[in-house]
């Protein structure tokens, strides 16, 4: 069962449309995922509402992957998003198939700064990935 989990905290995303369009950043990240190779079994989305001040609500949503899943929240008025990108490496090493969705969803908001985190799960003493 062992894995790899990717986060990353974006900030001054100059791609702030992308931060309230729902079925756009849908299809992008399904895309994204694709073409790293990994497998859309399923996916949710939620837009948020617009606040009282009419600042456009964010987007919570979530790609569920035969290798695991991608999830992603976007605080549009402070132009900020949080990746999460998880897969298992049940039968065949999924990491750099992550490492290449993390990067091209990073490049699609355009953040002006970027923080990552990786985390190797799975049972103790299983290979570093």
């Amino acid at each position: 069962m062992n894995g790899l989990h990717l986060t990353a905290d974006l900030a001054g995303c100059v791609n702030s449309g992308l931060l309230i369009d729902g079925p756009g950043l849908a299809r992008s990240v399904r895309a994204a995922a694709e073409e790293a190779g990994l497998t859309v079994v399923g996916e949710h989305w939620h837009r948020f509402p617009d606040a009282a001040d009419g600042q456009p609500g964010g987007i919570t949503g979530m790609l569920l992957l035969a290798e695991s899943h991608v999830a992603l929240h976007t605080w549009p008025e402070i132009a900020s998003v949080t990746l999460d990108v998880y897969v298992c490496n049940y039968e065949g090493d999924n990491s750099e198939k992550a490492r290449a969705l993390m990067a091209a969803l990073v490049a699609l908001f355009q953040p002006a700064d970027a923080r990552h985190h990786a985390l190797v799960r799975g049972r103790l003493g299983a290979e570093v990935l």
